[in-house]
This record gives structure tokens, C-alpha cells and sequence, in this order.
């Protein structure tokens, strides 16, 4: 038994193409049909590098629209990459290291992170940018503030959620919490902090941003026992990066004043 084939012509053939990829929800190839369509008649592409174009170009705006996704998902406030961070400005930072961390192995491994320094030192930049790699390269990443975080786990337990809530911090591959240490915490939001933190130690990584040094945690956590288990938690194969006290946003603006001056 044989199958008939009937020639279509240019015009059905576009309709059928723009049907089919509709139908199976290839918007990248249905939007880059016509013109690698020309392309191939134009170069004399193959018919299999004619697909193999098209399938490409589906797959990797599949993994763009996927990244963009998990950055949405995980609620940074701003926009920060790694590209934008200067150095120069803030010399206690080691491009080395941060480099190695852009390549996502510490999350990996579990591994945690912790950023200290004062404020406008870069540790936020870092952190978000960090973050923004994670997501760009497959993981799961969530971002909040200290305050935001203990505000929502209290509303879960009255709620009567809050093992649903530390469940789904539980999920993601990397948990950011930033401004650790700005804010004293009653001991009912730190044992909730630390229930997010023990509900993820040793298996999916968290990083910290924090104005003050471990030392000085216990303004945050006011109970002794509580504030040595918290910051063992953190630090167990962690990475530690000191930003130092002198702001990296005050330097870069004088660095653009000045630059602006010679111009």
C-alpha cells in the first residue's frame, strides 16, 4: 500500500508549516520559517541542515524563555549581573573567586555562601548576580530579604501553613537572604529562620548577605544557643566573602564623576 504525496503549493505550504508549528508549539520555528526558508533556497542548504537550523534556533529560544522563567520566579528586586560589578572599586573582592562561583558548582554541592561587608559594599549586587547566573544555568533560585522571609513564615504559622511554607524554601536549588543582621529578630521568627535553614542544610544551598560580622549576630539572634547553631549552619563549607566598609556605590559614582570630568 502506498501512501499518495501531493505537491502543495508555496502558499499551502506556509499555511501547513504555520499550522503544524502552532499545533505542536514550535513559535520559534513558525516565526523563522519564511526567512531560513529563503536562506536554504538562497545558499543551497541541505534538507537535513535546513531542519537542523530551525530545530536549533526552537531549542535554544526554548532555553532563553525557560531561563527567563526562573528569574521571574525567583522575585530579585533589580537587575544585577556579574559583567556590571567593578572591581577596582571594591578591591576586597576577588574576581577569581567570584568567577568560580559564576560556574554554580558550590550550588551543586550544596555548598553555602556568605557575603559581609557594610552597606554599599556590593554585597546585594553580588548576591543577585550570583543568583542570575544560577538561573541562567538550570536551577531553581528564590531571593528575599531576612524580614520579608521571617514576616512570611509567621502569617504561614498562624495560618497554620507553616510546614507547607518551609517546604516549598526547601525546594529550590538556591535560597538567597539578604539584609541578615539588619534587623533584631524575637526568638519566634529566628527558630522559624532556623527551621528554613536546618530544612535545607547539607542539601541544596543558601547564601547570605549580612552588615555585620558573625560576631555581632547575637543583636539578631538573641538567644546564644540559637545564634551558634544559625551561623554553624551557614558556615560548614561555605564560601566567605568580605566586601569591607567602604561603599562600592559611593566609589562608582565618583569613579563616573570623574571619568565624565575628563571627558
Amino acid at each position: 500500500m502506498t501512501t499518495a504525496h501531493h505537491a502543495l503549493t508555496a502558499q499551502a505550504s506556509d499555511a501547513a508549516i504555520d499550522t503544524a508549528c502552532r499545533l505542536l508549539r514550535l513559535p520559534t520555528m513558525r516565526a523563522q520559517a519564511a526567512d531560513t526558508i529563503a536562506r536554504a533556497e538562497r545558499e543551497g542548504l541541505s534538507y537535513a541542515g535546513f531542519l537542523a537550523e530551525l530545530l536549533m534556533a526552537e531549542c535554544e529560544d526554548r532555553d532563553r524563555r525557560r531561563a527567563e522563567r526562573r528569574i521571574r520566579a525567583a522575585h530579585f528586586p533589580r537587575e544585577k549581573s556579574l559583567r556590571e560589578f567593578d572591581y577596582r572599586v571594591n578591591p576586597n573582592v576577588d574576581p577569581a573567586v567570584i568567577h568560580n562561583l559564576a560556574t554554580c558548582e558550590w550550588i551543586a554541592k550544596g555548598y553555602p555562601l556568605c557575603l559581609i561587608g557594610d552597606s554599599g559594599t556590593g554585597k546585594s549586587h553580588l548576591l543577585i548576580a550570583l543568583g542570575t547566573a544560577a538561573a541562567m544555568a538550570g536551577y531553581r533560585v528564590r531571593y528575599t530579604t531576612a524580614a520579608a522571609l521571617v514576616n512570611e513564615l509567621v502569617e504561614a504559622a498562624d495560618d497554620k501553613q507553616l510546614g507547607k511554607t518551609i517546604a516549598r524554601y526547601g525546594r529550590v536549588d538556591l535560597l538567597e537572604i539578604d539584609e541578615l543582621g539588619y534587623l533584631e529578630l524575637d526568638r519566634r521568627g529566628a527558630e522559624m529562620l532556623f527551621q528554613v535553614l536546618t530544612e535545607r542544610e547539607e542539601k541544596s544551598s543558601i547564601a547570605i548577605a549580612s552588615n555585620e560580622a558573625f560576631t555581632g549576630w547575637s543583636r539578631t539572634f538573641t538567644d546564644p544557643r540559637l545564634c551558634a547553631a544559625i551561623v554553624d549552619r551557614l558556615t560548614f563549607n561555605a564560601t566567605l566573602i568580605e566586601t569591607g566598609t567602604e561603599s562600592y556605590r559611593l566609589a562608582r559614582s565618583k569613579a563616573r564623576a570623574e571619568q565624565k570630568g575628563r571627558q
